[in-house]
């Protein structure tokens, strides 16, 4: 065939891929023809198919190798249209009859988790268990470059997956139709500050060079809404909504950005645009000049209107960008309505606020705010919503992030920490903590109670020491994370995924909400239950796929293909890494973010042959590194591409092995080679680790000695795990065998 495209009465069907079809069906007028807020791109290859007309009892039948289509006349609504998929996950599922849900569904995303403690039902994803899922375009609206604007005609328009169990296939046709996430900037990928605070200038500067004499890495610096004026006259109403600097609290507003951005971070306000621009701003005589406002009217919130929109940014934001502010967190929380055309203003904000930021910023546009619906992918990074603290909210958030690469939103910024209510819970920061450690974005954050701020000097040292040895770990492992960003641009490679895109035919990927794939080499498996109060560690149920793995933490091996109970104490968190595996991290981790590290540090992870590329871009130009490590003569090969000159002329790698010790190699061309390197002892591993469990379990002390004379007395691992099942406590047991059965 030469088009696309069949069209029998008032039905279109396009065949975009042999997976993939449009389909249409209006009552008057003429197809949408044109980008909408979900679709930007329809021209894609067109694949081999075929078209029957009036052929046994169908009106239309469409065939590609992926599926075949029925049409039998009328509105398809009425039940005259399915399709059957070229693959049968059960016994009927591979149907679907137009204008039903589609059944196994796995999950998408939400708008906000506002004051949500616990779980909240995720709409449909692109995602099922059947293999096939719908996309309903129907009732967004047209977006021409970054105006939103009704259809002029009213039609059914969806859009039929069929790519099987291929996740990945699927999303990335989901992203060749409706455009691929862009890069976020580097800095993004960093530690936020964040906390709904009235901080004072000083008091603020103050807090950052805590940070600093603390080696606390923070890359973004947030002021939530008592940046500006919020005690105004009664008359305009509440303030909420501000653009004027609070002269009280920030004196010299100029001289704090450039402060901030001395120190080599970012900075981000928080705005709730929804009451529009009042007499009492510094800015309204000259809106009021342009939009030709009198008697003090004010300047109603209207982005569809093209004045107010030019007046919005060119004399409200743009002079306060000019001051230093890099983005705006857009707090917009007063519904999905607004005029008489009903677009969804949380979309014309989204959509107005990060491309206005991207022409300043040379296309490296951010912007923090609440998803809008499919398509919001386009404009990162997201604000998930006021959540509370609480154990519930934190078990759900693993879940949360990695299904909504479902619809591919793979950019969340939570409120780690939680925003609001809880208790003081020093294991429940840290354990949250070290999940944001493993998020797309990091930002600490919490509500105005002045017991409730996230520094970690607020917490007792043995939940203190490891948040900042962690939030350490967030900025070393940057080159990791901005590689990740590029593969989600390039490729749409999220770096969250469900374990389920890797291991689609595994029926344990199904039943481990909370853990998921964090870039090419890691799976997290979240920790998010208090510890056990006689082991004191968190018991983490754990999925491994076959192959070899590492902890991150311990560096103890694990056999793949099992499931099995991990018990982690507070300076642990359970992440597993794939033997053959390369992990560059910048040791320089107060290194100012956008800065390229001169010195790489390298975790190789050995038992198995691997290779990894690292990306690094700056504007427009990019450099990739590529690491081989051979394992079976114990080398790894480097190869630098790098056309513009981008990397550190003078830049060093250093090495580390896991699963094996060495001297430090020998360098050559370009070759490190490892020729003294020893597997690392597994027994001696165990019983190290043994013995540092025993001595910080709370367990009589004559209790724990017959534990350690036992293992040291028992003849092989079937006679000591024998012993073990004679303890009385399941966790006491838990940890122990853990140890053993790997």
């Amino acid at each position: 065939m030469t088009t696309n495209q069949i069209e029998v009465g008032r039905l279109r069907l396009t065949v975009l891929t042999s997976k993939l079809i449009r389909i249409e069906y209006i009552t008057s007028g003429m197809f949408e023809n044109g980008t909408t807020q979900i679709v930007q791109h329809r021209d894609f290859e067109v694949p081999p198919y075929t078209v029957l007309h009036d052929h046994a009892t169908h009106v239309l039948e469409v065939i590609t190798t992926g599926f075949h289509l029925y049409y039998d006349g009328g509105d398809p609504q009425a039940g005259n249209l399915y399709i059957d998929a070229a693959h049968n996950y059960g016994t009927y599922d591979s149907r679907w009859y137009c204008g039903t849900p589609v059944g196994k569904n796995l999950g998408g995303t939400v708008r906000t988790l506002d004051k949500v403690d616990g779980t909240v039902e995720l709409p449909a994803g692109l995602m099922s268990k059947n293999g096939i899922s719908v996309l309903d375009d129907s009732a967004s609206a047209r977006l021409l470059d970054d105006a939103l604007l009704p259809r002029q005609n009213q039609e059914l328009d969806l859009y039929y997956f069929a790519y099987g169990r291929d996740y990945r296939a699927t999303l990335q046709a989901y992203y060749q139709l409706t455009g691929y996430p862009p890069l976020i900037p580097r800095y993004a990928l960093g530690n936020w500050w964040s906390r709904y605070y009235p901080y004072r200038q000083n008091e603020y500067l103050a807090l950052m060079h805590r940070f600093d004499d603390a080696r606390v890495p923070i890359a973004v610096a947030v002021l939530d809404m008592d940046w500006h004026r919020t005690e105004i006259p009664a008359r305009y109403g509440s303030g909420w909504t501000g653009y004027s600097w609070n002269a009280e609290y920030f004196p010299n507003p100029g001289k704090l950005l450039q402060q901030l951005h001395d120190q080599g971070r970012h900075v981000t306000l928080n705005v709730h645009p929804a009451a529009g621009i009042r007499p009492h701003e510094q800015c309204y005589l000259a809106v009021a000049a342009a939009l030709k406002l009198t008697d003090d009217q004010p300047a109603l919130f209207n982005l569809q209107n093209a004045a107010f929109k030019h007046a919005y940014f060119k004399l409200v934001h743009h002079p306060l960008e000019a001051q230093g502010v890099d983005f705006w967190w857009l707090d917009w929380q007063q519904g999905r309505s607004q005029g008489s055309q009903g677009i969804d203003p949380l979309w014309l904000l989204n959509v107005a606020h990060y491309e206005d930021n991207a022409q300043e910023h040379h296309g490296q546009g951010l912007i923090l705010s609440r998803y809008a619906g499919p398509g919001s992918h386009r404009y990162p990074v997201g604000f998930s919503g006021d959540t509370i603290a609480s154990w519930a909210s934190l078990q759900f958030q693993p879940y949360f992030t990695a299904t909504a690469t479902n619809i591919g939103y793979t950019w969340w910024s939570h409120d780690i920490g939680g925003h609001m209510h809880g208790t003081y819970d020093g294991e429940l920061a840290l354990r949250w903590l070290q999940l944001g450690v493993f998020s797309p974005i990091l930002r600490l954050h919490s509500s105005r109670n002045p017991f409730m701020s996230k520094e970690p000097w607020r917490y007792a040292a043995e939940y203190a020491t490891p948040m900042i040895k962690f939030l350490q770990l967030r900025h070393q492992l940057l080159p990791y994370l901005a590689t990740a960003n590029v593969q989600t641009h390039v490729a749409g490679q999220a770096l969250i995924e469900p374990m389920y895109y890797g291991h689609p035919d595994a029926d344990w990927a199904y039943r481990v909400p909370h853990e998921y794939q964090f870039g090419p080499a890691m799976i997290v498996a979240a920790a998010t239950t208090p510890r056990d109060a006689t082991t004191q560690l968190t018991t983490v149920p754990v999925w491994l796929p076959a192959g070899e793995w590492y902890d991150w933490s311990t560096g103890l091996r694990y056999h793949g293909d099992r499931y099995f109970t991990a018990y982690r104490d507070l300076n642990q968190y359970p992440v597993f890494v794939a033997a053959g595996s390369i992990v560059p991290l910048n040791p320089d981790y107060m290194q100012p973010v956008m800065t390229l590290p001169t010195t790489l540090h390298l975790k190789i992870f050995v038992g198995a042959t691997g290779h990894y590329q690292l990306i690094e871009t700056s504007g427009t130009r990019q450099a990739t590194t590529d690491f081989w490590w051979d394992d079976a003569d114990y080398h790894l090969t480097v190869t630098v591409t790098d056309p513009h000159q981008l990397l550190p002329s003078n830049r060093q790698y250093t090495c580390e092995l896991v699963g094996a010790t060495s001297a430090a190699p020998v360098w050559q061309a370009g070759r490190a080679s490892f020729d003294d390197l020893v597997l690392n002892d597994v027994a001696a591993q165990n019983r190290a680790q043994l013995q540092q469990r025993l001595q910080f379990a709370k367990l009589p002390f004559d209790l724990k000695q017959t534990i350690w004379h036992a293992y040291q007395a028992a003849a092989d691992e079937s006679s000591w795990l024998a012993y073990v099942t004679t303890l009385k406590d399941s966790a006491v047991q838990g940890m122990l065998t853990e140890l053993v059965v790997r």
